[in-house]
């Protein structure tokens, strides 16, 4: 199921809405295949007991291939204009969403294999308590680490462009100064660390 809208920030836009590579159920496929052959053979050439234990067989690997693939169609990598989100998960939903500003570095991993059937695994590394995410089974990983460069950079060029314009002016005082910095900080345009390092600045030319 693609992403839910109502799910997004004022002005957020979904970049990629990305299901895992199909190589995520070709364990599934493959059983799949050889069930069906089975079946055909025992139905053309061999007797009614055999033919039954293969329709159970061939009941049996429908029903794993079709849980699975019910699986992959509800596990969503998402990156939008202002977060990476990981969910997964049919009943039971677990995920984990990580801002563009705390993402350090984006590594990604491709075997000879995998760089011929075109998947691959991401590794995000972020300021966020988690550390290192892994998220394996990407198509074209190596797009989808250029893409969220982009979407990082387009997002600091955001926010530097909402601090230029509400920025404190060198002729406030330097504790309206400080407030301004402050309601910035709560709106989200300064993290924490730029926050105090911004202020600490000001409080030095006390």
């Amino acid at each position: 199921m693609p992403f839910p809208p109502e799910l997004l920030n004022g002005g957020e836009q979904v970049v990629l809405d990305l299901r895992p590579h199909w190589w995520y159920f070709a364990r599934q496929g493959a059983a799949l295949v050889v069930a069906i052959l089975i079946a055909v053979i025992s139905l053309v050439f061999l007797p009614a007991p055999v033919m039954l234990a293969a329709a159970v067989l061939l009941a049996g690997t429908l029903i794993w291939f079709g849980w699975h693939y019910w699986q992959w169609t509800n596990t969503n990598f998402v990156v939008t204009t202002d977060r990476l989100i990981d969910r997964e998960g049919v009943f039971n939903r677990t995920g984990i969403e990580i801002p563009l500003e705390r993402v350090n570095t984006v590594l990604f991993r491709q075997t000879l294999f995998e760089r011929m059937i075109g998947s691959g695994d991401l590794v995000i590394e972020s300021a966020a308590e988690q550390g290192a995410q892994p998220v394996p089974n990407i198509r074209k990983p190596l797009q989808v680490q250029n893409e969220i460069y982009r979407q990082m950079e387009a997002n600091e060029n955001r926010k530097f462009d909402r601090f230029g314009a509400a920025a404190p002016s060198p002729q406030q005082s330097i504790p309206e100064q400080i407030a301004k910095l402050a309601d910035l900080h709560r709106q989200g345009v300064l993290t924490d660390a730029e926050f105090q390092a911004k202020k600490q600045q000001l409080l030095d030319r006390l």
